[in-house]
C-alpha cells in the first residue's frame, strides 16, 4: 500500500514522527507521498525526505488556501525545489472558507499547471467548492502530457465521470469512504479500480474506527480494506491495482 497524500512534517506529529513512520512501515505501507503547503512548509519537508530517503517522497506546490497577492513571487522561489520532487502538489482552487483571492487562485493554478507540462511532472490537485472553475481550467489546458490525482475525492457519481474524462488523472481516496453519512461508497461502485489511490490526508479525515483521531499513514489499510470489500476483492488485489496506478502516474 502506498500513502499519497500525507502531511506528516506539520507540528502535530514532531513529538512522535519516528514511531508514526514505524507504525506505518509494520501496516504494510511502503512509500508516503508529501504534499507541499506553501514557502514556509517546504523546509520541514525536506527534512523529513532527508530523514527517510527511500520511504518519503516530496511535492512542490501552493495550496490554494495559501495563495495571496504575492503568489507569483513565491512560485518563483519554490520553483528550484521541483528538481527534488515527484509531482507539483497540492495545488488547485478552494473557494469554500474565503474566496477573496479567486482570481489569484485562478491564475497561480494555471501557472503550476504549466510546471506540470515543464517539468514532466503529475499534478496532485485540491478542489473545494470550485468545481465548474477547475474543470473549465483543466479542458482548456487538456493535455496528454497531463496526470495526476484528483485529492480528497468525495463527489457523486456525475462528478467523478466529469474528472475521469481527463484520462490521464485518478481519484485519491481516503478515511471519507469510510464515513457513514458519505455517499462516496455508492460513486466509487461506478469508478473503475484502476482510476483511484489511496490517501490519508494526515493528520486529517481519519477513517473509521480511528475518526475523531489525529489521522496517520497506517491508517491508509482501513481504507484499503473498506474498498476491498467494496470492490468484492482481496485486500492484496486492491493494493496491486492501486500500487500500479501510482506507478503509472508518479514513476
Amino acid at each position: 500500500m502506498i500513502d499519497t497524500h500525507s502531511h506528516i512534517y506539520v507540528e502535530d506529529f514532531e513529538k512522535d514522527l519516528d514511531e508514526v513512520v514505524l507504525r506505518a512501515q509494520q501496516a504494510g505501507i511502503e512509500k508516503i507521498l508529501l504534499p507541499n503547503i506553501n514557502e514556509e512548509s517546504v523546509g520541514r519537508m525536506f527534512a523529513l525526505v532527508d530523514r527517510y530517503p527511500a520511504y518519503c517522497s516530496a511535492m512542490i506546490g501552493l495550496h490554494p488556501e495559501d495563495v495571496r497577492k504575492d503568489w507569483k513571487q513565491v512560485l518563483e522561489r519554490m520553483e528550484p525545489y521541483l528538481d527534488r520532487a515527484v509531482a507539483v502538489g497540492e495545488v488547485g482552487l478552494d473557494f469554500y472558507w474565503d474566496a477573496t483571492y479567486k482570481s489569484e487562485q485562478l491564475d497561480a493554478f494555471e501557472y503550476q499547471i504549466e510546471w506540470a507540462k515543464k517539468y514532466n511532472l503529475p499534478l496532485v490537485i485540491h478542489m473545494r467548492k470550485a468545481e465548474p472553475e477547475l474543470l473549465a481550467i483543466m479542458d482548456r489546458h487538456r493535455d496528454d502530457r497531463l496526470r495526476g490525482v484528483f485529492h480528497c475525492f468525495g463527489g457523486s457519481k456525475e462528478s467523478a465521470s466529469r474528472f475521469l474524462k481527463h484520462e490521464g488523472f485518478v481519484l485519491g481516496i481516503g478515511g471519507v469512504v469510510t464515513f457513514k453519512n458519505s455517499h462516496l461508497a455508492e460513486t466509487l461502485r461506478h469508478v473503475p479500480m484502476d482510476r483511484i489511490v489511496l490517501e490519508t490526508d494526515a493528520p486529517y479525515l481519519t477513517p473509521v474506527p480511528f475518526r475523531g483521531k489525529r489521522n496517520e499513514p497506517a491508517y491508509v489499510r482501513h481504507v484499503a480494506e473498506f474498498l476491498s470489500n467494496l470492490y468484492g476483492v482481496s485486500l492484496e488485489e486492491i493494493t496491486e491495482v492501486t500500487n500500479s496506478t501510482v506507478k503509472r502516474i508518479f514513476g
